[in-house]
């Protein structure tokens, strides 16, 4: 698998613009796996969300300075998350496969301001899990619902950034990421999976993690670390929007240390990888990650002549 392809939404008439974030190969994937690997990410946020419903009360998120009207769509969060669990269980087994079922996990949240900040990532991530298997599925009916779920998730990314604090639309783009880096992020969340599941077309790569509080920005240099042995020649990878930059890095004692490019903005994701990446980037250049950042974005500038 490759770092994804195109933008769902426009995927029927960009996709060859769109290419230069990722490339994807089917390698056997079908369109089962694809919507098992949906469900997978679906059950992960529906348990998540149902877990802070269940911990926090209205009345925790107000005393966090979260309003009710967040809560209120919080619940609505809650109800579209089952929804989507709903439909993609419905339309495996009109596919004559088992759905998987939902895992056992492990959220590093402890109050309704973590949740926030963990809710906003997620979502994040979910996104560009969209966005990314869009180019693995050859049906052009769950072409269409990945797409509508695309924009209901890419909802949720707003409120939840907007209330954590972030600039929601930090971007003009979205990032795709394709199934393996997704995979990896996801797979720090389960402890467990039911063994009647079907196995996933999916491998996790090494960890990469960052070092450094965020949020960042470009310019600065961050840090990150590894639990195996670098190789003598590696490059970070920065995937934000359409954008993919390497970077040369440098060692600080045993921190990764690279400056993070002008191309970052918002919800960014950091590679370690083998090659300096010029135009796609590859599984097979993947060392360690994703890591993810959170870039602030400049100021934005518009000219009001252009109509």
């Amino acid at each position: 698998m490759k770092v994804p392809s195109c933008v769902v939404v426009a995927a029927a008439f960009v996709s060859s613009a769109l290419a230069a974030p990722m490339v994807v190969e089917r390698q056997g994937i079908t369109d089962v796996d694809v919507l098992q690997y949906a469900l997978t990410l679906e059950h992960l946020e529906n348990v998540f969300y149902k877990g802070a419903i269940e911990k926090f009360p209205e009345s925790a998120f107000l005393a966090a300075n979260f309003s009710s009207a967040y809560y209120n769509n919080l619940k609505y969060i809650v109800h579209d998350e089952e929804q989507h669990v709903e439909l993609l269980t419905s339309a495996l087994t009109a596919a004559g496969a088992t759905p998987v079922a939902a895992c056992q996990y492990s959220f590093p949240y402890t109050d309704p301001k973590s949740f926030v900040t963990l809710s906003s990532v997620l979502e994040g991530v979910g996104v560009s899990a969209y966005l990314g298997g869009a180019g693995l599925i050859t049906s052009k009916a769950y072409l269409s619902v990945a797409a509508s779920i695309l924009v209901t998730e890419a909802l949720h990314t707003a409120v939840q950034r907007y209330n954590g604090g972030e600039i929601a639309p930090a971007s003009p783009y979205g990032t795709a990421l394709s199934l393996n880096p997704v995979y990896t992020l996801a797979a720090s969340f389960i402890t467990s999976c039911p063994s009647t599941n079907a196995a996933l077309p999916v491998q996790a790569f090494p960890a990469l993690t960052a070092t450094q509080g965020i949020p960042a920005a470009p310019g600065i240099t961050f840090t990150f670390s590894v639990a195996k042995a670098l190789p003598s020649s590696y490059f970070v990878t920065f995937v934000s929007g359409l954008a993919i930059t390497s970077v040369t890095p440098s060692m600080q004692g045993s921190m990764i240390s690279a400056v993070i490019p002008a191309t970052a903005m918002g919800q960014t994701y950091a590679f370690i990888t083998n090659a300096n990446v010029t135009g796609t980037l590859m599984d097979s250049m993947v060392l360690f990650g994703p890591a993810i950042l959170e870039v602030t974005p400049p100021s934005p500038t518009f000219d009001i002549s252009l109509q």
